[in-house]
């Protein structure tokens, strides 16, 4: 098994083995990101390579292996083929497999189109985990995310038609202050649109080596208040209409707000009520992040 570079995964697989088959992020732009801002840059690995990790996995843990989880910061980009065959020798080497996941982004998803798409569907690939972060065009310009909105809901309505799972990102406190009520209101009506599987909350958290921390201490960015964050929390919760389930497993959450929308709306919502009642010392300091 061969590594290079920061290795990343979401919580969420946790349990699942973890064979790189790309390094680093073909875009590593985003201003609140850190992982490659110092490299290594974006490549794919060759696939003989990654069947070989594969097949030593499989050697030593094959028929424990349920899921499996491609790192780095935008596997889906790499060639469609090249994934496909990755897909199809992990379905063959792993007996009991039942997911193989990537990172993706909007911009990898439409590069891909339906056929690519439907392609690596009929191959194994049945889950994606992709930033929206916000449906706020203003504030996807400002973070440089790479995508719009618009593109951002095409992407979901592909991996819908393809029959690949969708776990979108948001993130709360991501337009600041100044944009805290447009984020918000953008986010739920674009969630809406995309119809994700899953809805996994983040909450902005200034992480070193970032453009986005330069701004906030040169004063160009203002972070939201544990309450205010939460504020942005249940206009999300309170306007987003699709079925999809929410989910808050990360470090950088205020509240663990767990549940399926729409049916838990009313529960969650007396939850993030629970929350804004509480003093605002009783949260999690800002602090910057290292990782």
């Amino acid at each position: 098994m061969r590594f290079q570079g920061p290795i990343y995964r979401p919580p969420s697989e946790a349990d699942s083995l973890l064979v790189q088959a790309t390094v680093g992020c073909p875009h590593n732009k985003c201003t609140f990101c850190m992982v490659y801002k110092n490299g290594p840059p974006y490549t794919v690995r060759p696939t003989k390579e990654i069947v070989e990790d594969l097949e030593a996995a499989a050697q030593q843990y094959g028929s424990q292996v349920r899921s499996l989880f491609l790192p780095a910061g935008n596997s889906l980009a790499m060639p469609a083929e090249a994934l496909a065959e990755v897909c199809q020798t992990a379905r063959q080497l792993f007996p009991v497999l039942e997911r193989i996941t990537v990172y993706g982004s909007a911009a990898s998803v439409l590069a891909k189109g339906e056929a690519g798409l439907s392609k690596l569907a009929g191959s194994g690939l049945s889950r994606v985990h992709i930033g929206l972060e916000s449906g706020c065009d203003r504030v996807l310009r400002r973070i440089r995310k790479g995508a719009g909105r618009t593109q951002q809901i095409q992407a979901g309505a592909l991996l819908r038609a393809c029959g690949i799972e969708n776990h979108t990102y948001v993130m709360l406190g991501i337009g600041g202050r100044e944009l805290s009520r447009e984020h918000a209101k953008d986010t739920a009506t674009a969630v809406n649109a995309i119809q994700p599987d899953c809805l996994r909350i983040r909450t902005f958290l200034p992480k070193v080596n970032t453009p986005l921390l330069e701004q906030v201490e040169q004063g160009q960015f203002a972070m939201v208040t544990p309450h205010e964050a939460l504020e942005e929390l249940k206009r999300l919760v309170a306007n987003i209409e699709v079925e999809t389930r929410i989910a808050s497993d990360h470090y950088t959450n205020y509240l663990n707000v767990e549940g399926r929308l729409p049916q838990d709306r009313l529960r969650l919502m007396a939850l993030i009520d629970t929350g804004l009642a509480r003093d605002a010392s009783s949260f999690r300091p800002v602090y910057v992040g290292t990782q």
